[in-house]
């Protein structure tokens, strides 16, 4: 199922991000538009997430 195997690739990259923030915030020497830029890529990823799994519901329905 391709769209399962896309939904795990997207999580997987929403943890990436979301560890990725987490050191970011952690250490205080970091840009904060670094940070802006995590959490927009994060944000992305997971509005991503959730347009495929409304989708994968809508064609199971």
């Amino acid at each position: 199922m391709a769209i399962q195997a896309h939904l795990v690739e997207l999580e997987r990259k929403h943890k990436t991000l979301e560890n990725e923030l987490h050191e970011a915030l952690v250490h205080l020497s970091t840009d904060d538009l670094q940070i802006v830029e995590l959490k927009r890529r994060k944000l992305m990823v997971k509005d991503a997430i959730e347009r495929l799994r409304h989708t994968a519901e809508e064609t199971i329905h």
